[in-house]
């Protein structure tokens, strides 16, 4: 018993001054920024169809993450933070649009609603976790989903650019 105490008094002892002594930051922001860049130009030169990014987004969106994936239905993913901390995502794809966009907005639903965004018409879906703006256009589907507000998603569809 005596061993077993003196060991659990070392563990703490060392665990406590690895604690104190190694710099940590409490307020610091856990997500990190991606540059996507170089791989917006790899599914650009990849993808059947052309693929959006944003452009002319304030400063206060952090790109969170990217990725393209030709197996599965050339699949293109672009995921932020807004500038009030809710997620937004821009999502392309060959595959079967009502599955897709249920998939990428989490089981939203079509509700039959439209809307004009930067000259573009948009269909509204509404789901328990995401909503989205999904577009249907050379080949491919669109889809801004997310958390953030429809207002969010609007500026994100608005920004969209294919070169």
């Amino acid at each position: 018993m005596r061993d077993m105490f003196l060991s659990l008094a070392v563990i703490s002892a060392v665990a406590g001054v690895a604690y104190i002594f190694v710099p940590h930051d409490d307020k610091a922001d856990p997500v990190k920024a991606v540059d996507y860049r170089v791989e917006l130009l790899t599914a650009r030169r990849a993808a059947p169809y052309p693929v959006a990014a944003p452009s002319g987004l304030a400063q206060d969106w952090k790109p969170t993450s990217v990725g393209y994936d030709r197996a599965a239905g050339n699949s293109w993913h672009l995921g932020f933070l807004d500038p009030d901390g809710k997620y937004v995502a821009v999502e392309q794809s060959t595959s079967a649009a009502e599955k897709y966009v249920t998939e990428v907005s989490r089981k939203a639903k079509d509700t039959g609603r439209t809307q004009q965004v930067a000259g573009e018409t948009w269909q509204h879906w509404e789901g328990p976790k995401y909503d989205a703006l999904v577009r249907q256009d050379k080949g491919a589907t669109t889809v801004v989903t997310g958390s953030a507000s429809t207002e969010r998603l609007t500026e994100m569809a608005a920004s969209l650019k294919t070169s």
